[in-house]
């Protein structure tokens, strides 16, 4: 896991557009036009969104067999297992601090 890769993440995943179209493919991969209906958007503001995500390799684009002009979009696993791995890690710190704030503070009543 490269902390490049979890802040190129968090940098595509921090605009509610790109968000949603991260809900949207959750359900099945959709061509950029239907993207940009469901949230309402021109199709030129959608392509803007739509390669920030290719960039950061959260969707990848295939074109259909019967039709090479048709693209279609779909989420990848991987930089999303890469975040989850992350946010694992900093939930385990901050577990480890709480057993060890408890830990004190159970020391600090028996001395009273």
């Amino acid at each position: 896991m490269s902390s490049q890769s979890v802040d190129q993440t968090l940098l595509a995943l921090a605009d509610p557009t790109r968000r949603g179209v991260i809900d949207l493919l959750r359900r099945q991969p959709q061509r950029a036009s239907e993207l940009a209906e469901q949230l309402g958007m021109t199709r030129p503001a959608m392509s803007r969104h739509l390669k920030l995500l290719r960039k950061t390799g959260l969707v990848t684009e295939n074109e259909l067999e019967d039709d090479a002009r048709v693209r279609m979009y779909q989420l990848q696993r991987e930089p999303f297992a890469e975040l989850s791995e992350w946010l694992t890690e900093v939930e385990a710190f901050w577990g480890e601090q709480l057993q060890a704030f408890k830990a004190h503070a159970e020391g600090r009543k028996k001395l009273r």
